[in-house]
Protein backbone atom coordinates (compact mmCIF):
# COMPACT_ATOMS: atom_id res chain seq x y z
CA UNK A 1 0.00 0.00 0.00
CA UNK A 2 1.11 3.53 -1.02
CA UNK A 3 2.31 5.64 2.04
CA UNK A 4 2.46 8.72 0.63
CA UNK A 5 0.40 10.63 -1.77
CA UNK A 6 0.43 10.96 -5.13
CA UNK A 7 2.27 14.59 -4.86
CA UNK A 8 4.74 13.59 -3.18
CA UNK A 9 5.58 10.43 -4.67
CA UNK A 10 5.20 11.62 -8.14
CA UNK A 11 7.50 12.55 -10.59
CA UNK A 12 5.99 16.15 -11.60
CA UNK A 13 8.80 18.35 -9.15
CA UNK A 14 10.81 18.34 -12.60
CA UNK A 15 13.53 17.79 -10.86
CA UNK A 16 14.58 14.61 -13.57
CA UNK A 17 16.60 17.49 -15.59
CA UNK A 18 19.67 17.89 -16.57
CA UNK A 19 19.50 21.39 -14.97
CA UNK A 20 18.88 20.16 -11.31
CA UNK A 21 21.67 17.10 -12.07
CA UNK A 22 24.26 20.09 -12.77
CA UNK A 23 23.81 20.86 -8.89
CA UNK A 24 24.01 17.65 -8.00
CA UNK A 25 27.23 17.40 -9.26
CA UNK A 26 28.46 20.27 -7.63
CA UNK A 27 27.25 19.31 -4.77
CA UNK A 28 29.23 16.15 -4.86
CA UNK A 29 32.43 18.10 -5.81
CA UNK A 30 32.48 21.66 -5.03
CA UNK A 31 35.31 24.30 -6.72
CA UNK A 32 37.57 25.63 -4.03
CA UNK A 33 40.64 27.35 -5.01
CA UNK A 34 42.51 25.82 -2.11
CA UNK A 35 40.98 22.86 -0.45
CA UNK A 36 39.31 21.76 -3.98
CA UNK A 37 40.78 23.43 -7.20
CA UNK A 38 39.68 21.06 -9.56
CA UNK A 39 36.38 20.56 -8.76
CA UNK A 40 33.06 21.94 -9.84
CA UNK A 41 32.55 25.63 -10.87
CA UNK A 42 29.08 26.56 -9.85
CA UNK A 43 27.92 28.26 -13.57
CA UNK A 44 24.56 27.14 -12.84
CA UNK A 45 23.29 29.32 -9.74
CA UNK A 46 22.21 32.75 -11.07
CA UNK A 47 23.00 34.44 -7.66
CA UNK A 48 23.73 38.05 -7.55
CA UNK A 49 26.63 38.35 -5.28
CA UNK A 50 28.39 41.56 -6.50
CA UNK A 51 27.47 43.98 -3.95
CA UNK A 52 26.88 41.75 -0.93
CA UNK A 53 29.66 43.77 0.69
CA UNK A 54 27.90 47.56 0.39
CA UNK A 55 24.81 45.77 2.02
CA UNK A 56 26.70 43.84 4.94
CA UNK A 57 28.74 47.47 5.37
CA UNK A 58 25.07 49.02 5.91
CA UNK A 59 23.96 46.55 8.36
CA UNK A 60 26.73 47.50 10.21
CA UNK A 61 26.39 50.92 10.34
CA UNK A 62 22.47 50.93 11.09
CA UNK A 63 22.45 48.29 13.67
CA UNK A 64 18.85 49.72 14.83
CA UNK A 65 17.79 48.34 11.63
CA UNK A 66 17.59 44.88 13.89
CA UNK A 67 15.63 43.60 16.80
CA UNK A 68 18.57 41.58 18.09
CA UNK A 69 21.34 44.43 18.61
CA UNK A 70 21.54 46.58 21.67
CA UNK A 71 20.16 49.66 19.35
CA UNK A 72 17.53 47.34 18.15
CA UNK A 73 16.00 45.27 20.89
CA UNK A 74 13.75 48.16 21.57
CA UNK A 75 11.41 46.73 19.25
CA UNK A 76 11.58 43.21 19.91
CA UNK A 77 8.35 42.29 21.41
CA UNK A 78 6.58 44.37 18.83
CA UNK A 79 8.18 42.84 15.53
CA UNK A 80 8.02 39.33 17.51
CA UNK A 81 4.36 39.34 18.26
CA UNK A 82 2.20 38.04 15.82
CA UNK A 83 1.55 40.17 12.68
CA UNK A 84 -1.67 39.80 10.05
CA UNK A 85 -1.35 38.90 6.93
CA UNK A 86 -1.05 42.53 5.04
CA UNK A 87 2.97 42.55 6.33
CA UNK A 88 4.51 45.43 8.01
CA UNK A 89 3.47 48.93 6.55
CA UNK A 90 6.66 50.41 6.68
CA UNK A 91 7.76 47.16 4.31
CA UNK A 92 5.22 47.96 2.13
CA UNK A 93 5.54 50.90 1.42
CA UNK A 94 9.21 50.99 0.96
CA UNK A 95 8.50 47.78 -1.59
CA UNK A 96 6.59 50.26 -3.50
CA UNK A 97 8.92 52.65 -3.92
CA UNK A 98 11.72 50.32 -4.72
CA UNK A 99 9.54 48.69 -7.32
CA UNK A 100 8.74 52.41 -8.55
CA UNK A 101 12.35 53.23 -8.59
CA UNK A 102 13.86 50.11 -10.54
CA UNK A 103 11.37 51.13 -13.11
CA UNK A 104 13.00 55.06 -13.66
CA UNK A 105 9.97 56.40 -11.31
CA UNK A 106 7.76 55.94 -14.85
CA UNK A 107 5.15 53.98 -13.11
CA UNK A 108 3.87 53.91 -9.38
CA UNK A 109 2.81 50.77 -7.03
CA UNK A 110 -0.16 50.64 -4.53
CA UNK A 111 1.16 49.13 -1.19
CA UNK A 112 -2.35 48.37 -0.46
CA UNK A 113 -1.82 46.16 -3.92
CA UNK A 114 1.30 44.14 -2.58
CA UNK A 115 0.74 40.56 -0.97
CA UNK A 116 4.06 38.60 0.20
CA UNK A 117 5.22 35.14 -0.45
CA UNK A 118 8.30 33.27 0.14
CA UNK A 119 10.36 34.38 -2.87
CA UNK A 120 9.57 34.17 -6.17
CA UNK A 121 8.81 30.46 -5.87
CA UNK A 122 6.24 30.76 -3.69
CA UNK A 123 4.86 33.91 -5.26
CA UNK A 124 4.64 32.33 -8.62
CA UNK A 125 2.57 29.15 -7.35
CA UNK A 126 0.18 31.46 -5.29
CA UNK A 127 -0.48 33.02 -8.44
CA UNK A 128 -1.07 29.84 -10.12
CA UNK A 129 -3.28 28.51 -7.53
CA UNK A 130 -5.88 31.75 -7.14
CA UNK A 131 -5.75 31.78 -11.48
CA UNK A 132 -6.51 28.23 -12.91
CA UNK A 133 -7.31 24.61 -11.38
CA UNK A 134 -6.02 21.75 -11.92
CA UNK A 135 -5.89 20.51 -15.54
CA UNK A 136 -6.07 24.19 -16.72
CA UNK A 137 -3.34 25.49 -18.44
CA UNK A 138 -0.75 28.74 -18.94
CA UNK A 139 1.28 29.14 -22.00
CA UNK A 140 5.25 29.66 -21.36
CA UNK A 141 7.17 31.07 -24.56
CA UNK A 142 10.45 28.98 -24.74
CA UNK A 143 13.41 29.10 -23.22
CA UNK A 144 11.98 29.13 -20.30
CA UNK A 145 13.28 28.89 -16.67
CA UNK A 146 13.10 25.34 -15.47
CA UNK A 147 12.08 25.48 -12.11
CA UNK A 148 8.80 27.01 -13.82
CA UNK A 149 7.71 23.01 -14.13
CA UNK A 150 8.06 22.72 -10.55
CA UNK A 151 6.97 25.98 -8.97
CA UNK A 152 4.14 26.21 -11.43
CA UNK A 153 2.64 22.62 -11.78
CA UNK A 154 4.17 20.36 -9.33
CA UNK A 155 1.32 21.02 -6.63
CA UNK A 156 -1.22 23.32 -8.41
CA UNK A 157 -1.91 20.36 -11.08
CA UNK A 158 -1.67 23.64 -13.78
CA UNK A 159 -0.50 22.36 -17.56
CA UNK A 160 2.54 24.52 -18.85
CA UNK A 161 1.95 24.58 -22.70
CA UNK A 162 5.35 25.51 -24.49
CA UNK A 163 5.36 28.74 -27.37
CA UNK A 164 8.38 27.66 -29.28
CA UNK A 165 10.91 30.69 -30.18
CA UNK A 166 13.82 30.28 -32.08
CA UNK A 167 17.25 31.69 -32.67
CA UNK A 168 16.02 32.96 -36.13
CA UNK A 169 14.49 35.92 -34.38
CA UNK A 170 16.86 35.30 -31.62
CA UNK A 171 14.00 34.19 -29.68
CA UNK A 172 11.29 36.68 -29.47
CA UNK A 173 7.81 35.95 -28.66
CA UNK A 174 5.55 36.67 -31.72
CA UNK A 175 1.37 36.78 -32.13
CA UNK A 176 2.17 34.05 -34.60
CA UNK A 177 3.53 31.74 -32.23
CA UNK A 178 1.44 32.73 -29.59
CA UNK A 179 -1.56 32.29 -32.06
CA UNK A 180 -0.25 28.82 -32.91
CA UNK A 181 0.36 27.51 -29.31
CA UNK A 182 -3.15 28.50 -28.24
CA UNK A 183 -4.72 27.34 -31.03
CA UNK A 184 -2.93 23.58 -30.31
CA UNK A 185 -3.79 23.66 -26.85
CA UNK A 186 -8.00 24.16 -27.20
CA UNK A 187 -7.94 21.69 -30.12
CA UNK A 188 -6.36 18.86 -27.46
CA UNK A 189 -9.13 20.07 -25.07
CA UNK A 190 -7.10 21.45 -22.87
CA UNK A 191 -8.41 25.19 -21.40
CA UNK A 192 -5.86 28.12 -21.51
CA UNK A 193 -6.19 30.26 -18.43
CA UNK A 194 -2.82 32.28 -19.05
CA UNK A 195 0.51 33.45 -20.18
CA UNK A 196 2.79 33.77 -17.64
CA UNK A 197 7.03 34.61 -19.16
CA UNK A 198 10.24 36.23 -16.97
CA UNK A 199 10.90 39.83 -18.16
CA UNK A 200 14.07 40.73 -18.51
CA UNK A 201 14.23 36.89 -19.61
CA UNK A 202 15.90 34.01 -17.94
CA UNK A 203 17.56 32.39 -19.53
CA UNK A 204 17.86 34.95 -22.87
CA UNK A 205 19.10 37.97 -20.27
CA UNK A 206 16.82 40.12 -22.65
CA UNK A 207 14.55 42.89 -21.94
CA UNK A 208 10.91 43.02 -24.10
CA UNK A 209 10.42 46.19 -26.20
CA UNK A 210 7.45 48.00 -26.08
CA UNK A 211 6.26 46.87 -29.54
CA UNK A 212 6.19 43.15 -27.80
CA UNK A 213 4.58 44.03 -24.33
CA UNK A 214 1.73 45.27 -26.21
CA UNK A 215 1.45 42.19 -28.45
CA UNK A 216 1.68 40.24 -25.51
CA UNK A 217 -1.03 42.56 -23.83
CA UNK A 218 -3.59 42.52 -26.98
CA UNK A 219 -2.78 39.03 -27.32
CA UNK A 220 -4.47 38.07 -23.40
CA UNK A 221 -7.15 40.88 -23.94
CA UNK A 222 -8.53 39.31 -26.86
CA UNK A 223 -8.53 35.95 -25.75
CA UNK A 224 -9.70 37.23 -21.83
CA UNK A 225 -6.73 34.94 -20.71
CA UNK A 226 -4.54 36.14 -17.63
CA UNK A 227 -1.08 37.65 -18.03
CA UNK A 228 1.60 36.94 -15.37
CA UNK A 229 4.98 38.86 -15.72
CA UNK A 230 7.66 37.43 -13.55
CA UNK A 231 9.81 41.03 -13.04
CA UNK A 232 12.42 39.81 -10.39
CA UNK A 233 15.58 40.56 -12.63
CA UNK A 234 14.21 44.07 -13.29
CA UNK A 235 17.00 45.83 -11.79
CA UNK A 236 19.76 44.04 -13.62
CA UNK A 237 19.58 45.73 -16.40
CA UNK A 238 22.74 46.70 -17.04
CA UNK A 239 22.53 48.64 -20.41
CA UNK A 240 20.50 49.74 -22.88
CA UNK A 241 17.70 48.99 -23.81
CA UNK A 242 16.40 50.19 -20.31
CA UNK A 243 13.70 47.44 -18.92
CA UNK A 244 10.12 47.99 -19.63
CA UNK A 245 7.88 47.24 -17.09
CA UNK A 246 3.84 45.73 -18.40
CA UNK A 247 3.10 48.18 -15.50
CA UNK A 248 3.72 51.19 -17.82
CA UNK A 249 1.96 49.45 -21.06
CA UNK A 250 -1.23 48.96 -19.38
CA UNK A 251 -1.12 52.61 -18.98
CA UNK A 252 -0.53 53.59 -22.97
CA UNK A 253 -3.56 50.94 -24.32
CA UNK A 254 -6.43 49.76 -23.00
CA UNK A 255 -7.43 46.60 -21.40
CA UNK A 256 -8.85 44.43 -19.22
CA UNK A 257 -7.09 45.59 -15.71
CA UNK A 258 -8.29 42.27 -14.18
CA UNK A 259 -5.83 40.31 -16.25
CA UNK A 260 -2.36 41.82 -15.05
CA UNK A 261 -0.34 40.13 -12.54
CA UNK A 262 3.04 41.19 -11.44
CA UNK A 263 5.62 38.41 -9.64
CA UNK A 264 8.43 40.41 -8.20
CA UNK A 265 11.77 39.52 -5.34
CA UNK A 266 14.23 41.19 -3.97
CA UNK A 267 16.68 37.88 -4.76
CA UNK A 268 18.11 38.55 -7.64
CA UNK A 269 18.21 42.28 -7.84
CA UNK A 270 19.45 42.87 -4.01
CA UNK A 271 21.30 39.24 -4.26
CA UNK A 272 19.24 38.23 -0.97
CA UNK A 273 17.49 34.72 -1.87
CA UNK A 274 18.50 33.49 1.51
CA UNK A 275 15.62 36.42 3.15
CA UNK A 276 12.91 34.91 0.83
CA UNK A 277 10.74 38.01 -0.24
CA UNK A 278 8.45 36.57 -2.82
CA UNK A 279 5.86 39.71 -3.94
CA UNK A 280 2.51 39.22 -5.83
CA UNK A 281 1.21 42.62 -7.17
CA UNK A 282 -1.83 41.92 -9.24
CA UNK A 283 -4.62 45.10 -10.55
CA UNK A 284 -7.64 42.46 -9.62
CA UNK A 285 -8.92 43.24 -5.86
CA UNK A 286 -10.06 39.52 -5.75
CA UNK A 287 -6.70 38.16 -6.52
CA UNK A 288 -5.14 40.58 -4.19
CA UNK A 289 -7.87 39.51 -1.54
CA UNK A 290 -7.75 35.57 -2.53
CA UNK A 291 -3.64 35.36 -2.24
CA UNK A 292 -3.61 37.35 0.83
CA UNK A 293 -5.55 34.43 2.57
CA UNK A 294 -2.91 32.22 1.03
CA UNK A 295 -0.41 34.11 2.15
CA UNK A 296 -0.34 32.74 5.63
CA UNK A 297 1.19 29.23 3.72
CA UNK A 298 4.51 31.70 2.93
CA UNK A 299 4.90 35.08 5.34
CA UNK A 300 8.04 36.94 5.08
CA UNK A 301 9.59 37.01 8.66
CA UNK A 302 8.49 40.20 10.20
CA UNK A 303 12.55 40.51 11.40
CA UNK A 304 12.85 40.44 7.47
CA UNK A 305 10.89 43.12 6.77
CA UNK A 306 11.92 45.43 9.59
CA UNK A 307 15.27 45.47 8.34
CA UNK A 308 14.24 45.41 4.88
CA UNK A 309 12.48 48.64 5.78
CA UNK A 310 14.70 50.08 7.29
CA UNK A 311 17.43 49.61 4.07
CA UNK A 312 15.53 50.40 1.14
CA UNK A 313 14.14 53.70 3.14
CA UNK A 314 17.58 54.75 3.13
CA UNK A 315 17.50 56.30 -0.67
CA UNK A 316 20.67 57.46 -1.09
CA UNK A 317 22.35 53.79 -0.08
CA UNK A 318 19.46 52.27 -2.67
CA UNK A 319 20.79 54.72 -5.29
CA UNK A 320 24.16 53.92 -5.02
CA UNK A 321 23.49 50.28 -4.34
CA UNK A 322 22.16 49.80 -7.68
CA UNK A 323 24.58 51.83 -9.69
CA UNK A 324 27.24 50.02 -8.87
CA UNK A 325 25.19 46.67 -8.90
CA UNK A 326 24.60 47.62 -12.46
CA UNK A 327 28.50 48.56 -13.18
CA UNK A 328 29.80 45.40 -11.98
CA UNK A 329 27.22 43.13 -13.89
CA UNK A 330 28.28 44.89 -17.35
CA UNK A 331 32.02 44.76 -16.13
CA UNK A 332 31.69 41.24 -15.79
CA UNK A 333 29.19 40.56 -18.61
CA UNK A 334 31.56 42.32 -20.84
CA UNK A 335 34.84 40.54 -19.52
CA UNK A 336 33.49 36.65 -19.95
CA UNK A 337 30.92 37.65 -22.96
CA UNK A 338 34.15 38.66 -24.78
CA UNK A 339 36.53 35.77 -23.88
CA UNK A 340 33.81 33.56 -25.08
CA UNK A 341 33.62 35.19 -28.06
CA UNK A 342 37.20 35.79 -28.80
CA UNK A 343 36.75 31.72 -29.06
CA UNK A 344 34.42 32.00 -31.87
CA UNK A 345 31.70 31.02 -29.68
CA UNK A 346 28.14 33.16 -30.43
CA UNK A 347 25.86 34.38 -27.63
CA UNK A 348 22.52 36.12 -27.57
CA UNK A 349 22.95 39.53 -27.25
CA UNK A 350 22.10 40.42 -23.68
CA UNK A 351 21.64 43.38 -21.10
CA UNK A 352 20.18 42.21 -18.17
CA UNK A 353 20.03 39.19 -15.83
CA UNK A 354 22.92 37.32 -14.25
CA UNK A 355 23.57 34.88 -17.26
CA UNK A 356 24.27 34.55 -20.91
CA UNK A 357 22.45 32.56 -23.86
CA UNK A 358 25.58 30.71 -25.22
CA UNK A 359 25.28 28.72 -28.67
CA UNK A 360 27.83 25.85 -28.39
CA UNK A 361 26.14 24.10 -31.42
CA UNK A 362 29.50 23.66 -33.37
CA UNK A 363 30.99 21.49 -30.43
CA UNK A 364 28.41 19.20 -30.79
CA UNK A 365 29.05 15.52 -32.02
CA UNK A 366 25.82 15.29 -33.68
CA UNK A 367 22.93 17.92 -33.79
CA UNK A 368 20.31 16.59 -32.02
CA UNK A 369 19.69 16.12 -28.07
CA UNK A 370 21.28 13.32 -27.51
CA UNK A 371 24.00 15.51 -28.87
CA UNK A 372 23.87 18.18 -26.38
CA UNK A 373 22.89 16.43 -23.23
CA UNK A 374 26.99 14.28 -24.54
CA UNK A 375 28.56 17.65 -24.77
CA UNK A 376 26.50 18.99 -21.03
CA UNK A 377 28.21 15.49 -19.45
CA UNK A 378 31.56 16.35 -21.04
CA UNK A 379 31.26 20.09 -19.61
CA UNK A 380 30.14 18.94 -16.63
CA UNK A 381 32.27 15.82 -15.37
CA UNK A 382 35.63 16.28 -17.46
CA UNK A 383 35.83 20.41 -17.92
CA UNK A 384 34.54 20.37 -14.32
CA UNK A 385 31.84 23.50 -15.16
CA UNK A 386 27.96 23.35 -14.08
CA UNK A 387 26.48 24.68 -16.85
CA UNK A 388 22.83 24.56 -17.81
CA UNK A 389 21.91 22.89 -21.57
CA UNK A 390 19.30 24.50 -23.16
CA UNK A 391 16.97 20.81 -23.20
CA UNK A 392 16.13 21.91 -19.74
CA UNK A 393 14.91 25.28 -20.08
CA UNK A 394 12.89 23.52 -22.84
CA UNK A 395 14.80 25.16 -25.93
CA UNK A 396 13.44 23.24 -29.36
CA UNK A 397 17.24 23.88 -31.01
CA UNK A 398 20.03 21.78 -29.04
CA UNK A 399 23.35 23.43 -28.29
CA UNK A 400 21.98 26.30 -26.36
CA UNK A 401 23.88 26.73 -22.87
CA UNK A 402 23.12 28.99 -19.82
CA UNK A 403 25.85 30.38 -18.21
CA UNK A 404 25.69 32.16 -14.81
CA UNK A 405 28.36 34.73 -14.54
CA UNK A 406 27.78 36.78 -11.15
CA UNK A 407 28.10 34.38 -8.56
CA UNK A 408 31.52 34.08 -8.69
CA UNK A 409 34.87 36.31 -7.77
CA UNK A 410 37.18 37.47 -10.51
CA UNK A 411 39.49 34.86 -10.09
CA UNK A 412 37.32 31.95 -10.19
CA UNK A 413 35.94 33.55 -13.53
CA UNK A 414 39.89 33.23 -14.76
CA UNK A 415 40.00 29.84 -13.63
CA UNK A 416 36.04 29.21 -15.62
CA UNK A 417 37.23 31.32 -18.69
CA UNK A 418 40.27 28.90 -18.95
CA UNK A 419 38.73 26.12 -19.02
CA UNK A 420 36.15 26.66 -21.17
CA UNK A 421 39.05 28.25 -23.45
CA UNK A 422 41.21 24.57 -23.47
CA UNK A 423 38.17 23.02 -23.72
CA UNK A 424 36.99 24.53 -27.54
CA UNK A 425 40.45 24.88 -28.46
CA UNK A 426 41.15 21.12 -27.89
CA UNK A 427 37.32 19.73 -29.03
CA UNK A 428 38.18 22.22 -32.12
CA UNK A 429 42.20 20.15 -32.64
CA UNK A 430 39.69 16.74 -32.83
CA UNK A 431 37.34 18.59 -34.73
CA UNK A 432 34.35 17.09 -33.32
CA UNK A 433 33.85 15.86 -30.19
CA UNK A 434 34.25 12.77 -29.61
CA UNK A 435 30.93 10.37 -28.32
CA UNK A 436 30.12 9.94 -24.24
CA UNK A 437 29.36 7.13 -23.28
CA UNK A 438 31.02 6.17 -20.11
CA UNK A 439 32.47 10.14 -19.36
CA UNK A 440 36.24 8.88 -20.03
CA UNK A 441 38.21 11.22 -22.06
CA UNK A 442 41.76 11.38 -22.50
CA UNK A 443 41.95 15.01 -21.12
CA UNK A 444 41.67 15.84 -16.83
CA UNK A 445 40.57 19.05 -14.86
CA UNK A 446 43.87 19.86 -14.08
CA UNK A 447 44.76 20.49 -18.13
CA UNK A 448 41.84 23.26 -18.15
CA UNK A 449 42.88 24.39 -14.46
CA UNK A 450 46.81 24.89 -15.99
CA UNK A 451 45.96 26.85 -19.19
CA UNK A 452 43.37 29.38 -16.46
CA UNK A 453 46.25 30.19 -14.48
CA UNK A 454 48.56 31.61 -17.45
CA UNK A 455 45.47 34.34 -17.98
CA UNK A 456 45.43 37.74 -16.59
CA UNK A 457 43.07 38.24 -13.36
CA UNK A 458 40.73 40.93 -12.91
CA UNK A 459 41.44 43.59 -10.60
Amino acid sequence: MQRLSSIVSGDQHGENSAYFDGWKAYDNDPFHPLKNPHGVIQMGLAENQFCFNMIQEWVEKNPRASICSEEGIHAFKNIALFQDYHGLPKFRNAIAKFMSKMRGGRVSFDPDRIVMAGGATGANEMIMFCLADPGEAFLVPTPYYPGFDRDLRWRTGVKLIPVPCTSSNNFQITAQSLEEAYQKALNSGIRIKGLILTNPSNPLGTTLTAETLKILVNFINAKQIHLVCDEIYAATVFRRPDFISVAEIIEEIKCDLDLIHIVYSLSKDLGIPGFRIGIVYSYNDRVVTCARKMSSFGLVSSQTQYLLAEMLSDEEFVTNLMAESRRRLRFRHEKFVKGIEELGIGCVESNAGLFFWMDLRKLMSKASSAGELELWRVISSEVKLNVSPGSAFHCDEPGWFRVCFANMDDETMEIALGRIKAFVKKGESEKVLPPVKNLRLSFSPRLFDDAAALSPRVN
